[in-house]
């Protein structure tokens, strides 16, 4: 009998501890996804949009391709003479997308890391100039199909969490390199 108890308070003991860390799993989970999203520090009140000057048209020569992360037919690219870390803090850069037909969409866009938000400026035209966005609103960055480049720049390359690059040459060196998820935040 002594055998068959201890047996059993092995059992329960060990799904107390399977259900704390299940409980534990599920809080940083829950965690997480706000601070991924810039949730969990308040926007500065003071915080204003510096000038925005639109860049020259992309060049294929400066053109740095990226991975989305989940299968697209579609081929993704940032212009890297676009790219540019404002005083605001805005990240702003020239996407451009390609599909498999031979269309392209060119869109001057920008970043806010500390709020998880993204913005189109412009809309590119075959001539090299740009069209204005009518809308001006920052919006939050979704992870759906439309916004998944952005997402995928924002939180696999120029963001860790909150925190922008420091400077051009640093979002540069963020676009050149992936963030690796499988090790530590902030190694690359």
């Amino acid at each position: 009998m002594s055998c068959v108890s201890s047996l059993r308070r092995s059992v329960l003991l060990k799904m107390r501890i399977f259900r704390a860390c299940r409980a534990g799993l599920v809080v940083c989970a829950g965690l997480s996804f706000p601070a991924m999203a810039g949730l969990l520090i308040e926007a500065d009140p003071d915080w204003k949009e510096g000038e925005v000057r639109m860049p020259p048209a992309p060049t294929e020569s400066n053109l740095r391709s990226f991975d989305v992360g989940s299968p697209s037919p579609n081929s993704f690219f940032v212009d890297e003479a676009s790219v540019d870390v404002g005083a605001d803090g805005v990240v702003r850069y020239t996407l451009v997308v390609r599909t498999p037909g031979g269309a392209e969409n060119v869109t001057f866009e920008g970043i806010r890391c500390a709020t998880g938000e993204r913005r189109i400026y412009a809309s590119g035209r075959k001539d090299g100039s740009w069209t204005p966005m009518k809308s001006r609103a920052w919006q939050p960055i979704g992870d759906n199909a439309y916004n998944r480049p952005r997402a995928a720049l924002a939180y696999d390359y120029f963001c860790d969490g909150p925190a922008g690059p420091r400077d051009d040459a640093h979002a540069l060196q963020l676009l050149r390199q992936r963030k690796d998820l499988t090790r530590s935040f902030g190694v690359r």
